[in-house]
């Protein structure tokens, strides 16, 4: 049997297409589809139709391969917008299928089943799932979503860039503020998924674009140094750097600052990158359904 998953993302739009033992599709497209809406609480047009772009291909891309099942869930940023129903119309035109919106905590169970899958670190695991819009935190036990991500920090606290260090502290500080409540967790081995933590990777090892990072570790002072030697760089000059999708580039440093808050709150020295997130774990409940 094989499925196809689509995630609406804040910052990027996503497709698996897979019969769980091997990816016949695996894509992710920046379209920036929640800018503006912490403030406006409402999708722009604008990123509306470049979104729309997107999913149009993606739904060719299902028709093409047959599937069985297919599934779109909706997260941060359609959680947050009043015109939702309406973007979901027009979702439905170019998948066939209604985004389902899905919860921060369903959010974060989807990310843990998909990034543990076939993971062999010492345990307790802790998967973070930085987006756009969102910050997930969930163990075997529960999960935790927290409205802050790279767009949001971006728009509430680094408007410039360079930035100076005046925002970058207000961001560590807001950032901060947001993961005080979180309880304290044991923690064995921390696994970030999605595309602030895949980023990480690549840029870290100045890796070319595209090449695989499932499995790397990257460390505390890794991020602290690429936060530093970001906060000095145009967007344009960000984009620039090797191993980056220059689509991220202006949200980039917001969600670096984000997986900093992220090992500071849990204590860790380091992450294990995953390729495996969200869309495995939906994908996998699909398969699992005669």
């Amino acid at each position: 049997m094989t499925v196809g998953v689509v995630d609406i993302g804040t910052n990027s739009i996503r497709l698996l297409i897979t019969d769980g033992s091997k990816d016949l599709h695996r894509l992710e497209e920046v379209t920036g589809l929640g800018s503006g809406v912490d403030s406006t609480g409402v999708l722009a047009e604008s990123r509306i139709v470049e979104t729309l772009i997107v999913l149009n291909r993606y739904g060719r891309l299902l028709d093409e391969a047959a599937v069985d099942k297919r599934k779109a869930i909706a997260t941060s940023a359609s959680r947050d917008a009043e015109n939702r129903e309406a973007f979901f119309d027009r979702v439905e035109e170019m998948l066939d299928v209604r985004p389902t919106l899905i919860s921060g905590e369903e959010e974060a169970r989807f990310a843990y089943e998909g990034a543990v899958r076939g993971f062999e670190g010492p345990g307790p695991v802790l998967v973070s799932d930085i987006g756009g819009g969102s910050t997930e935190f969930v163990t075997e036990e529960s999960g935790v979503s927290i409205d802050i991500g790279s767009v949001r920090v971006t728009e509430r606290a680094i408007p410039d860039r360079p930035a100076p260090r005046e925002q970058v502290a207000v961001a560590r500080a807001t950032i901060g503020q947001e993961f005080s409540a979180l309880p304290t967790i044991e923690l064995g081995s921390l696994i970030g998924v999605a595309g602030t933590w895949t980023s990480l990777a690549s840029v870290a090892r100045a890796l070319p674009r595209g090449t695989p990072v499932h499995g790397r570790e990257v460390t505390r002072a890794e991020v602290g140094r690429i936060v530093d030697i970001m906060a000095q760089l145009t967007v344009e000059e960000t984009a620039d750097l090797p191993g980056l999708d220059p689509k991220r580039a202006p949200v980039i440093l917001g969600g670096i600052l984000v997986a900093e808050g992220v090992m500071d709150a849990l204590g860790a020295d380091s992450a294990v990158v995953s390729e495996h997130d969200t869309l495995d774990g939906v994908a996998m409940t699909l398969l699992a359904i005669p």
